[in-house]
């Protein structure tokens, strides 16, 4: 049977966007069902709507009231998707107003709930903005973080709406977990995410490094954001579109990745580290690019980098007061080509983390693939193949022993 979704679609110069996001939608075999605010029409008229999804569109609960559609829509919806959320549409949300048929239809919905905002700068980091997004998650739906870029006119900066291909990834994902039972198994919760590889440089245009492509850490940070989490993502060198959801933030060598986790992990329920940190670095760095004079350089000195994960580790332990559990949930990586037990299980000592994610490297493994197989070694004794497969099928996997880590 087709999922049933509401389009909902805010008062905002974006919405000219989601008539590729409706596309998007029906052809993957989703009934849509447009419903606009009153004011949205003035960007992209009723017509544009009812020609794209085949289905009547209306703004208020007085058309066709006999069918009761500010009730039936979002009891009969599988999955309620606004775009773009105007800081207004999600002040109305938050606070539970229902003015007109999508306010309603939010309130009235049993499903899972997706906003797509978009909005100036100052409107979305505005507080009063920020505890609404608050609230709304914490209720369960999933609010993604806007895009950072062209804004209207001359302005740019965070409040651009998610790339319709990114939204309607997250829309698929959100109407999957809902059908395997994960929906909002995040919510509320905050994670941090490592992706990509760093750098360590030896002059301005040379660096030891590795193949790491940040795939997999992104795919964490989706699936994450789609289960209902507030998703952070600390990418180093990563050259692939922004993760609908999450917010990024760039470094560039093991120091800075260091630093920025160390932060964003403050106040965490989980830290996955799924970048590939450099374990060395030059001793020193040269101002000025070495060049091939004749005259061979001297040699390569490498010093250790920090251990991120193991530092984390060795922090919660500092921190911890009284039995049980205590946070952030710690998950680290391994790309290895010794995929034994035995080098698994010292290296989770090692490390002091919770999970531990093996997975194989070599010729078509591992990095710069679109698939990826590993084993989860947990603390508690737990071992979890994990097949080969695309890489977010192996991030729900690893998103699904979080949750039993987390209870």
């Amino acid at each position: 049977m087709s999922p049933r979704v509401i389009l909902g679609v805010g008062a905002g110069i974006a919405a000219y966007k989601v008539c590729e996001l409706l596309r998007l939608l029906t052809e993957s075999g989703c009934r849509v069902r447009v419903v606009p605010t009153p004011d949205a029409l003035r960007f992209v008229g009723e017509p544009t709507w009812a020609a794209l999804s085949g289905e009547p569109v209306t703004t208020d609960v007085w058309s066709g009231v006999s069918e009761v559609p500010h009730v039936r829509l979002g009891q009969s919806a599988d999955l309620v998707l606004v775009a773009p959320a105007t800081a207004d549409l999600l002040a109305r949300a938050a606070t539970g107003m229902a003015g007109d048929l999508l306010t309603a239809t939010l309130l009235t919905a049993r499903c899972p709930v997706l906003y797509a905002p978009a909005m100036h700068t100052e409107m979305w980091e505005h507080p009063a903005t920020q505890a609404n997004v608050s609230l709304l998650r914490g209720r369960g739906a999933v609010v993604l973080e806007p895009a950072v870029g062209r804004l209207t006119g001359a302005d740019s900066g965070a409040g651009r709406l998610p790339e319709p291909p990114e939204i309607f990834a997250a829309a698929v994902r959100l109407l999957e977990n809902a059908s395997r039972g994960r929906l909002g198994d995040l919510a509320g919760r905050r994670v941090v995410v490592s992706a990509g590889g760093t750098r360590e440089e030896i002059d301005p245009v040379r660096f030891v490094g590795n193949w790491s492509t940040g795939t997999q850490g992104y795919a964490l940070a989706r699936t994450a954001a789609a289960r209902g989490a507030e998703v952070t993502v600390i990418a180093a060198n990563v050259t692939l579109p922004d993760p609908a959801g999450a917010k990024v933030i760039r470094v560039v060598s093991a120091l800075q990745m260091r630093d920025a986790v160390t932060e964003a992990a403050a106040g965490a329920d989980v830290v996955v580290m799924a970048a590939a940190v450099a374990d060395y670095r030059p001793e020193t760095r040269s101002e000025a690019k070495i060049k091939k004079d004749g005259q061979p350089p001297g040699p390569l000195r490498l010093v250790e980098n920090p251990d991120i994960l193991a530092g984390l580790a060795a922090q919660r332990l500092a921190t911890q007061r009284g039995p049980g559990r205590t946070h952030p949930v710690l998950v680290g990586f391994a790309a290895e080509t010794d995929t034994s037990e035995q080098a698994a299980r010292a290296k989770l000592a090692r490390k002091g983390c919770d999970l531990l994610v093996v997975n194989p490297v070599g010729p078509g493994l591992g990095f710069g693939t679109p698939d990826n197989e590993a084993v989860v070694f947990g603390a508690d004794g737990t071992v979890t193949p994990i097949p080969r497969g695309p890489k977010e099928a192996l991030a729900n996997v690893v998103w699904d022993l979080v949750v039993v880590n987390l209870t």
